[in-house]
């Protein structure tokens, strides 16, 4: 007796269930998608009540650009941040950019600029290095949880005041509670789940006693720190700094991504956009980085020049046709042979991603 195999086939789901499914997609549509919206600022999002300035002021000519500070001066003008994202090898290869508004934080739209490198270009970063600009918890946690180490320098919040910080408060996992350097217990005390953090504090009577109080806090109601959900990750993040991997890609870093800007600002006009609105400053970032690239391309494909050759080529045809017939010759020798192409994924199958930001002038 035979039956139909179709009968007999076994159906499998393969994914999350309907129920995460739809609060999977429901997350992602309240997500503020930094790329598709060209870098514009989620107006809708105020943190912790400030107002902007761009929400009050707008320009008559580029309503895009907003006042940025100058270094070492009072003044600020209008204009915007371009983010590179390098691949950290000796090609230095920019793999994506994205220019905002000057009001943007640099930290917002770090994740979907690395993500989105990692998923068009097939990558697999070993580690990211960026500033403490970058070093936010949100990203140091999502970097961490896809396996990538996040050589991020984290901001030092403990030289902001002259009373204890929290590094010197003891937690103990055990018990989840905090010890302080006076020896009172600091026992959890409530959640925040919109910072994404948990409260403890200590007896308002005990700290009022305390020797210490001065050095300790301010407040009548007892010292009370926060730890974050997410406080494996930072912990994890700390660790790096005293291991040598880590001040090595902070070394590097300067090399990698800083020098980038520098070329751009000084042979590229990327002190000043020629064009305004979004779209067409980020067409503008795009093509300029597209040169550099095409610039390292040149350096060290297979079938490039050599460096003499190069400078040569790049200058006007001399009206001697023999004059630089040693060029020719070096680019026909190499004929035969297959050309590496950048875009190619699997020439980037590990890197060290580098981020960072530089500040563009509009032109208004």
């Amino acid at each position: 007796m035979t039956q139909d195999a179709r009968t007999t086939g076994i159906a499998a789901v393969v994914g999350p269930k309907p129920e995460k499914r739809r609060a999977l997609a429901q997350k992602n549509a309240r997500q503020h998608r930094w790329i598709s919206e060209a870098g514009r600022q989620q107006r809708e999002v105020v943190r912790w009540g400030y107002r902007r300035i761009a929400d009050l002021r707008v320009s008559t000519t580029d309503p895009d650009a907003s006042p940025m500070q100058h270094k070492n001066k009072s003044t600020s003008r209008l204009g915007y941040q371009t983010h590179y994202v390098v691949d950290g090898g000796k090609a230095r290869v920019i793999l994506d950019v994205l220019v905002t508004p000057a009001e943007v934080t640099e930290n917002l739209p770090m994740l979907d600029l690395l993500f989105r490198s990692r998923f068009r270009w097939h990558l697999h970063p070993r580690s990211v290095t960026a500033d403490a600009a970058y070093g936010t918890t949100e990203n140091i946690a999502a970097i961490e949880k896809a396996g990538i180490r996040a050589y991020t320098a984290l901001p030092d919040h403990e030289k902001r005041t002259s009373l204890f910080g929290r590094d010197a408060f003891t937690y103990d996992a055990e018990k989840d509670l905090y010890t302080c350097p006076k020896g009172e217990l600091l026992h959890r005390r409530g959640y925040d789940h919109r910072e994404r953090s948990m409260r403890y504090a200590a007896r308002p009577s005990a700290c009022n006693a305390c020797a210490l109080k001065a050095r300790c806090t301010k407040s009548t109601k007892g010292r009370w720190i926060r730890r974050s959900f997410d406080e494996e990750y930072l912990e994890r993040a700390r660790a790096y700094r005293d291991t040598e991997p880590y001040r090595k890609a902070m070394r590097k870093r300067a090399v990698w991504v800083e020098p980038l800007f520098g070329e751009a600002k000084d042979w590229h006009g990327l002190r000043r956009f020629r064009l305004r609105r979004l779209e067409k400053v980020n067409t503008e970032a795009l093509l300029k980085a597209a040169g550099q690239n095409v610039k390292r391309l040149i350096t060290f494909g297979e079938r490039g020049p050599r460096r003499e050759a190069q400078a040569a080529a790049l200058h006007r045809p001399a009206p001697n046709p023999y004059e630089f017939y040693g060029v020719r010759r070096h680019r026909n020798r190499g004929f035969g042979r297959t050309a590496r192409v950048f875009q190619q994924p699997g020439v980037f199958s590990e890197v060290r991603a580098g981020l960072g930001a530089v500040a563009s002038c509009s032109s208004v």
